[in-house]
């Protein structure tokens, strides 16, 4: 069945491309076999399918294969590599530094170790979204084991500067651990010269399937992991657990084709982008943009109707596919907790949304999302 509504939700979820899809279809019926029984031609050939995925991950980030570990996606990514880095630290690295406009995934798993004993320092943002640097400098101390920080933010898109965070990180022997779900596949990514010890990717927002992921684990100098759960020791016996051959092709396919494509969707949604935003400024002068004007992925654009401030906009839009805070049920939203962090009250946060787009979006898709919220707003 197709869509009523107008689409504008690329960074919680993207369709998987049609080219990926293709190429997954022969591995649910026809390529069966276990991946792991390589005791057969047919689990040999699911192994080498894999490993091929393994490799297409591993050059759109500038990895060595051995490098890469398939996971469930990006929170599972996150969670081993905060949890399994920290715990698999020495005794004397106790210390985490994070921020408090990382993704939830993050900021529990960072609330599990002070469970545990850990000790995190909790950092603020600036009113742009962005981190400031000398306090971050300021924050670490001399058991710090591991810093962790999002390359792009995932509700307002703000580009953090991870070069100079992973410089000091590097000069001082701590772990630098960067969320890249939002970034891989939109943004050049390299991890040695960007001194990146642990990196996450999610499948279903770079066109690939959902419940895939992957965590980079820097090999020289190597990084040790605790795993989060043990069985048959697949993947180096940081993670256990038959692969998916399909899901594993699907994202190695999608890696691919977003290292080819990168500028060219990089071009489409800019300008689309740049149409938006003026569309709404025409529409509504007092409209806001949430987070730095220019460090900002260019497929995101958060803005706050502040004449509505207030009232929950998104409950007001239904024939709109767009986002806004972290929904507790289906029938009570939050404000934003990464908007309140920018310093904005719950009034404004609740009178913000989220647009994000992507290589599918339209310019038809953003002419009748303008005229709808004319119609729907003023």
């Amino acid at each position: 069945m197709k869509q009523s509504v107008l689409y504008f939700d690329y960074q919680a979820s993207t369709p998987t491309d049609p080219r990926v899809v293709e190429k997954m279809l022969p591995w649910f019926s026809n390529y069966f076999a276990n991946p792991h029984s390589v005791d057969h031609q047919p689990g040999q050939f699911a192994q080498q399918a894999i490993e091929s995925a393994r490799q297409q991950i591993a050059e759109l980030i500038g990895a060595e294969t051995r490098e890469v570990i398939f996971t469930s996606g990006a929170t599972e990514s996150n969670n081993l590599a905060i949890l399994g880095g920290m715990r698999g630290l020495k005794e004397h690295k106790k210390h985490l530094i994070t921020w408090v406009t990382e993704h939830k995934c993050v900021l529990e798993s960072a609330k599990q170790l002070v469970r545990e004993g850990f000790r995190v320092t909790f950092l603020p943002v600036q009113t742009d979204g962005l981190i400031d640097l000398e306090n971050f400098k300021e924050a670490i101390q001399p058991d710090t084991g591991m810093v962790s920080l999002m390359m792009v933010n995932n509700e307002i898109g703000v580009i953090q500067e991870i070069d100079k965070i992973s410089h000091i990180c590097r000069q001082q022997g701590i772990l630098f651990h960067c969320d890249a779900a939002q970034a891989a596949g939109k943004l050049d990514i390299s991890v040695n010269p960007m001194n990146i010890d642990l990196l996450s990717i999610s499948g279903h927002k770079i066109y690939g399937p959902k419940g895939i992921g992957a965590l980079y684990v820097r090999h020289r100098p190597r990084v040790r992991l605790q795993p989060l759960f043990y069985g048959g020791s697949q993947e180096r016996g940081i993670r256990s657990g038959t692969l998916p051959t399909p899901l594993c092709v699907g994202l190695g396919v999608a890696c691919a084709i977003a290292k080819q494509e990168m500028k060219k969707d990089a071009g489409h949604t800019q300008l689309l982008q740049q149409q938006l935003w003026q569309g709404l400024k025409s529409v509504f002068p007092d409209i806001r943009l949430n987070g730095h004007e220019r460090r900002r992925y260019v497929g995101n654009l958060n803005v706050c109707f502040t004449h509505l401030a207030g009232k929950k906009v998104l409950n007001m839009l239904p024939q709109l596919a767009v986002s806004s805070g972290s929904a507790c049920s289906a029938s009570d939203i939050e404000p934003s907790y990464v908007l309140q962090a920018l310093g904005l009250s719950k009034d404004l946060a609740q009178a913000s949304i989220r647009f994000s787009l992507s290589r599918f979006s339209q310019q038809k898709d953003i002419e009748q999302a303008i005229e709808y919220l004319k119609n729907m707003l003023l």
